[in-house]
């Protein structure tokens, strides 16, 4: 089963798949790897934008409601659990509601909800 496959890349052993308002994480503010590279996003897509700004509010808190210090991340195509992350990155849990603030396709995010990692 996927969920196997994908555990292997979290710490901790329960982990959950997040939606957003397309039912899958499409609408999460993303940008998706091209020709190995992360491209800019260019904010000129007022509606798309609005989606993202609803989409990262909800996610901020679901996560904040989480009480957890660390939370982990990771946005990949359904089918792909196996693939290992491209990068990590460690970010404070406010980067999330920043308005440029995208996540990065194939990226496993640690999320810090206090002011460093500890």
């Amino acid at each position: 089963m996927h969920d196997s496959a994908i555990k292997v890349h979290f710490k901790n052993s329960e982990i959950q798949c997040i939606g957003s308002t397309s039912g899958c994480g499409c609408d999460f503010p993303h940008v998706l790897l091209q020709n190995r590279e992360w491209p800019e996003f260019k904010f000129d897509d007022t509606e798309r934008v609005a989606t993202f700004d609803q989409n990262r509010k909800a996610l901020a808190t679901l996560l904040r409601n989480t009480g957890e210090k660390r939370i982990e991340l990771y946005g990949l195509w359904w089918g792909n659990f196996a693939k290992k992350p491209l990068a990590y990155e460690d970010i404070p849990f406010l980067r999330i509601l920043e308005s440029d603030s995208l996540f990065k396709e194939q990226v496993f995010y640690r999320v810090f909800t206090e002011s460093s990692p500890a």
